[in-house]
């Protein structure tokens, strides 16, 4: 039997781990896969100091893991990805990059929903090492916290909003940019009529190829 595939969120809030249980319940078929918290991490990874600081102790946590068969990585700017492989004896995938490559395979042109302003920055950067910022439409703000993305009231409407807005911008396929935003996916689609792309949900289907190979 093979191990778990492990779902790291590297923030310390329960509420986005608990979302992406949720959200990954539906995969949970033959492999086993478990979403743990670092309770290292910062309540939520908002900016570059936050992305680095938790690399380290993603390591760390990896290293422990010997039992894994998988790992992701869950948070949009994919911290400590290089570290994490290096470390890692099996796969690790990282949700940024794995949202990305699953939306350019569901549509032309992405938009994507950031938390904040400063995120955009971070995340255009990642693009461009991929090679495909040619294929973004946009990315605009929610301005609100990673917390008050997993369960704040206004949430579904706030992407809601926002996702008209990135349609406008030519995007066909849409991509959460947080974990957090996870359970929210659904209805959401239901709301825009586009594809919607949760990126943590794209990145563990990839896991589960890599371990069924």
């Amino acid at each position: 039997m093979t191990g778990p595939i492990v779902v790291i969120n590297p923030n310390s809030n329960q509420a986005v781990t608990d979302g992406l249980a949720e959200a990954l319940a539906p995969f949970a078929a033959g492999i086993r896969i478990d979403c743990v918290t670092l309770t290292e991490g910062p309540f939520g990874i908002e900016s570059q100091r936050d992305v680095d600081q938790v690399a380290l102790p993603l390591a760390a946590l990896i290293e422990a893991r010997a039992d894994a068969a998988a790992f992701v990585i869950a948070c949009y700017s994919d911290p400590g990805i290089d570290l994490c492989r290096e470390t890692a004896r099996v796969p690790v995938f990282g949700i940024q990059e794995s949202g990305v490559l699953t939306a350019l395979a569901r549509g032309d042109r992405v938009g994507v929903f950031a938390i904040a302003e400063a995120s955009i920055r971070r995340h255009r950067r990642y693009l461009r090492r991929m090679g495909v910022e040619h294929r973004l439409a946009g990315e605009r703000a929610l301005n609100m916290s990673v917390d008050q993305s997993a369960r704040g009231e206004g949430t579904l409407a706030r992407l809601t909003e926002v996702g008209h807005e990135l349609i406008a911008d030519g995007a066909d396929v849409l991509l959460l940019g947080c974990a957090g935003m996870a359970r929210h996916r659904r209805p959401l689609q239901a709301a825009l009529g586009r594809p919607v792309i949760d990126p943590t949900q794209a990145a563990v289907a990839m896991a589960m190829g890599a371990v069924l190979a």
